[in-house]
């Protein structure tokens, strides 16, 4: 916040991930607030090179301490799963991999910063994208109290190569370069992408883009089978062996990266008003969003199908805009999870050359009744009764057309 620059702090805890920006940030804190800096980095499963060496950096840039937190379960079981459950897509076409992300982080760097003491929190974000809103709106709702510092909207640097002068300045180390051709962001549920050639949509991306996804046209000419135990809503088991839910997708990241699923390109929306392009690779995350799909296909009726799909586009604009911790999102999670309770049962996937297709599905709670849709001799269903439903389904339009005929009589 602007005002924070008048404040002095004693102790500020930092988002923390190792880059340019944020090595830059922990000795501009320190010599502008006169604080001491802690950093905290949240293990949400991105690679695990940039974790590596990760708190030696941070000390090296001026940080008293460096928190790193393991994630992972909590992120896939609280956030990403129970996100699955909606059918949330945003603009009907992103999986959310960084928006749902960050609520995860958020909570526990506020756990962090008030276990530590702390008078403020920091984070890296710009002024120009949706992560400021989405970091600083948890903080709000989580510790109130708490001061929040977003450098980039008040201090003067302005570019890579500011930042790596005001580094060199004070001698400290960072692996950074002047050109950095790609921003993106990692955890297990996707990467993204952005910059480069993606600046101008008239161009394709090149294949230096994708980083985690086979080429589908690359993958293998064989397509391969898996077989998915669904439970309430969650994807429980792959191929019978039942697992947590970081397992559950660490593995269907497996076997959909190097079947080429998962890719998309998209220009979408963001939050502050402005449009951004960017490549996102989600490959487990889009079987388990297609094998949940697929139960709910046989368990669900139809005006419950389409009041999840209206939840579902609610639960995207929610978690994109970052209004996680809200009363709105525990009321349509409640929905969420009251309507998981009959989305039971197992499929089948079949994943060849970047496509996901359902090919078996069986559940406990299907309503596909074989009397009822065969087109054999039934006993179950007379077909004379559709002729009575239909004369009062189409009442109205009877009506219409019969007082419309009965104004041009008069005319």
């Amino acid at each position: 916040m602007s005002d924070c620059i008048n404040k002095k702090y004693k102790k500020v805890l930092l988002a923390y991930s190792g880059g340019l920006d944020t090595s830059t940030i922990v000795p501009w804190l320190k010599e502008n607030f006169g604080c001491e800096v802690i950093c905290f980095v949240a293990d949400v499963g991105q690679e695990r090179d940039d974790l590596d060496g990760i708190e030696e950096k941070a000390k090296a840039s001026g940080a008293s301490k460096c928190i790193i937190k393991d994630l992972r379960e909590e992120f896939v079981r609280d956030y990403v799963f129970e996100m699955m459950k909606t059918g949330a897509l945003y603009e009907g076409t992103y999986l959310l991999g960084t928006a749902i992300a960050r609520p995860v982080i958020a909570k526990a760097m506020v756990e962090a910063a008030l276990a530590e003491g702390a008078d403020a929190v920091a984070h890296g974000a710009t002024g120009k994208g949706n992560d400021q809103v989405r970091f600083e709106s948890a903080v709000a709702a989580l510790a109130p109290q708490l001061d929040v510092i977003a450098p980039w909207r008040i201090w003067n640097l302005k570019s890579r190569e500011e930042l790596l002068a005001y580094l060199n300045e004070r001698h400290i180390p960072c692996k950074a370069t002047l050109k950095k051709i790609y921003s993106r962001d990692a955890n297990c549920l996707h990467i993204s992408t952005e910059g480069g050639e993606l600046e101008h949509t008239w161009n394709a991306p090149s294949e230096n883009v994708w980083v985690w996804t086979t080429d589908p046209e690359k993958a293998p000419d064989k397509p391969e089978y898996h077989e998915l135990t669904v439970k309430d809503g969650e994807v429980t088991a792959v191929d019978g062996k039942e697992m947590t839910p970081y397992q559950v997708l660490d593995l269907l990241n497996t076997y959909g990266a190097r079947n080429g699923v998962g890719r998309i390109d998209i220009t979408e929306n963001r939050l502050v008003g402005m449009k951004s392009r960017g490549c996102y690779e989600t490959p487990g995350g889009t079987i388990i969003y297609q094998a949940l799909r697929a139960v709910e296909q046989l368990v669900l009726d139809k005006a419950t199908r389409e009041f999840r799909e209206k939840l579902a586009v609610d639960f995207s604009q929610l978690v994109y805009d970052g209004r996680w911790f809200t009363r709105l999102r525990e009321i349509l999670q409640a929905a969420a999870d009251e309507l998981a309770h009959d989305v039971n049962g197992k499929v089948v996937v079949k994943l060849y050359k970047g496509n996901v297709m359902v090919t078996q599905k069986d559940s406990p709670n299907s309503l596909f009744n074989f009397d009822f849709v065969t087109f054999g001799a039934d006993h179950v269903y007379s077909q004379h009764d559709a002729e009575g439903f239909i004369r009062l389904y189409s009442l109205p339009a009877r009506i219409r057309a019969i007082n419309a005929a009965a104004k041009k009589a008069g005319k």
